[in-house]
């Protein structure tokens, strides 16, 4: 785990945007934990988790010519990663947005800001991925904008639960059905990572062990390295692939139990 994403969770928890207990999600499955972005509600707030956005941007090594965030939620966050791209990296990139109704006055169109042009390699920014249902309905906008290429996407917590389809995740979904990679600022196995380290939240892990347990299963772990090996016994086995594996590859791993 990268310093920026243990500092990431630190500030989420502080935020309260992270919080643990018992919650009900929209699958129905009781968690011990919830991120709830919407609490990054002041301008300071905003302003580092754009930052937190422009050093996964930055970590992943990508190319890329534009940043795009889906109405409503992705809008505030890739302005402020565009921001923070430009004001800490010296990238400076276009950004761009859409409306949920198209307006039929004025510049017209349903896009805001900077507008596509054939060739441009377009990123995704936005919140997270539970179905996957903004991306189906996002892509078709972008491609019927301009001949774009949308080969990744920036998300803040990649929770790595089944998708719509057992045995996939959304992430994997996602990759499958668009060619799309995903990256996160930190996945579930980094929280896990994370309350391991901190003794005042025994009890907290001992719930994530049993919920982690109950609804991921590890994949073929044929990725890893001799320098993450060594962490090999430090972890329970489910969790060595979603931790070992390069970014790229993290928190491939699907639903034990996906009814």
């Amino acid at each position: 785990m990268q310093a920026y994403q243990r500092d990431f969770i630190r500030f989420a928890i502080e935020r309260g945007v992270l919080r643990f207990g018992e919650f009900t999600l929209k699958s129905g499955r009781t968690s011990p934990y919830f991120f709830n972005a919407g609490l990054f509600d002041s301008g300071l707030a905003l302003a580092r988790l754009g930052r937190f956005y422009a050093e996964a941007v930055i970590d992943s090594g990508i190319d890329f010519d534009v940043l795009f965030g889906p109405a409503y939620k992705g809008i505030p966050l890739a302005t402020s990663a565009a921001g923070a791209l430009a004001r800490d990296y010296g990238v400076d990139k276009p950004y761009f947005f859409n409306r949920k109704e198209v307006k039929d006055h004025g510049e017209g169109g349903s896009l805001v800001g900077y507008q596509p042009k054939d060739g441009d390699r377009i990123i995704i920014i936005e919140d997270v991925i539970t179905a996957g249902t903004a991306v189906r309905e996002t892509v078709p906008i972008l491609q019927s904008a301009a001949k774009v290429t949308i080969p990744d996407m920036f998300i803040s917590v990649n929770r790595c639960e089944v998708g719509q389809n057992a045995g996939k995740t959304a992430v994997m979904e996602v990759k499958e059905e668009f060619g799309i990679n995903v990256h996160a600022i930190i996945t579930v196995a980094d929280i896990y990572e994370y309350l391991k380290e901190k003794p005042e939240y025994a009890s907290v892990l001992v719930n994530m062990e049993k919920y982690m347990g109950a609804v991921l299963h590890p994949v073929n772990p044929l990725y890893t390295t001799k320098a993450a090996a060594a962490r090999v016994s430090a972890l329970p086995l489910l969790l060595l692939s979603a931790v070992l594996l390069p970014p790229n590859f993290r928190c491939i791993i699907w639903s034990k139990n996906p009814k």
